[in-house]
């Protein structure tokens, strides 16, 4: 893997996982060579996972992880503002940057699938408030982390106050950990992702779809004067890749899905051809970052192919 474009491990616990599977899956990914592993930020299955044996909490799981690997970034895609309060989860997050040693990566989003909420008693307000929340947590946040040591920290919003906060801990990454936004909304997502964001990441769309909302980030860049390219541009896509069409075969019906579908709609195939759609995505989009969404947790060759197969012919 080169310096300018890198693959990382995204996974969903929520499906089914123990924090020892993603233990597994991590060491994995760092000793295959990859950059960073993210996990997603959900205490619900989705579909007809059963789910078991229950849902891990991203930042106990990122803190676990930062202590039992060396080399990885470890980040989330997406933490939902609605899951916690923005002065803790601030804590949170920059105790797991000292714990890893400065390898944290912040995705935080507005928070979406209702029934998770109301599978845990947490409070879902309608999207426009959601997206204040949003917003103040991303002023909050940020805030407390860039303030001096020697400095409190005060904010008045609409539904958070802090007043003469001390703004500890602090990350070791100075002035933050990198800060992940994304999203397909046409005009107050870039305008946020200006302000904040030192990465924009669209999960599973096609690639005019990101080119365009990519561009629609550039332009609120702009707009505020912001160089454009300090904001990173990266993809999710469902990972499915097999030496043969049996293998390929097997790997999607352990995922229930079909490889038709995969290779229209995720990162599906042989190496040859995967490496193809990459290259693809980096001239028509221009990222350099992609998410490789691992949703058999099981198959740890699944990864290691990937790393020697795919990943070693990346220019």
């Amino acid at each position: 893997m080169t310096e300018e474009f890198k693959l990382r491990i995204f996974t969903e616990p929520q499906q089914g996982a123990t924090y020892d599977d993603l233990l597994r899956v991590a060491r994995t990914t760092e000793s295959a060579g990859y950059d960073a592993f993210f996990r997603s930020d959900h205490y619900l299955r989705m579909g007809d996972s059963s789910g078991l044996p229950g849902p891990t909490d991203a930042w106990l799981t990122l803190a676990g992880l930062a202590r039992e690997t060396s080399r990885l970034r470890l980040g989330t895609l997406m933490s939902a503002a609605t899951f916690r309060l923005p002065g803790p989860l601030a804590v949170s997050v920059a105790q797991a940057d000292q714990m890893s040693g400065g390898r944290i990566e912040f995705g935080i989003g507005s928070g979406w699938y209702e029934e998770e909420h109301t599978a845990y008693g947490i409070p879902f307000p309608p999207l426009r408030e959601r997206f204040q929340r949003y917003a103040e947590q991303l002023e909050i946040i940020t805030g407390l982390w860039s303030t001096p040591s020697d400095e409190t920290f005060d904010y008045s919003g609409t539904y958070y106050r802090l007043d003469d906060s001390p703004a500890l801990p602090k990350p070791v990454q100075q002035p933050r950990p990198p800060v992940l936004i994304g999203g397909g909304g046409k005009k107050k997502t870039p305008e946020l992702a200006a302000r904040f964001a030192d990465e924009f990441n669209l999960p599973f769309v096609d690639q005019e779809t990101a080119a365009a909302q990519f561009d629609r980030v550039g332009q609120a860049c702009t707009a505020i004067g912001r160089n454009p390219d300090e904001i990173v541009r990266s993809a999710a896509l469902v990972l499915c890749v097999g030496k043969d069409e049996a293998q390929l075969a097997r790997r999607a019906e352990a995922i229930g899905r079909d490889p038709v579908e995969l290779r229209a709609n995720g990162l599906a195939g042989t190496p040859e051809e995967v490496v193809d759609k990459i290259g693809q995505w980096r001239r028509n989009t221009g990222i350099t970052r992609l998410y490789l969404q691992v949703l058999d947790l099981s198959d740890l060759d699944h990864i290691e192919l990937v790393a020697a197969e795919v990943a070693n012919r990346l220019d």
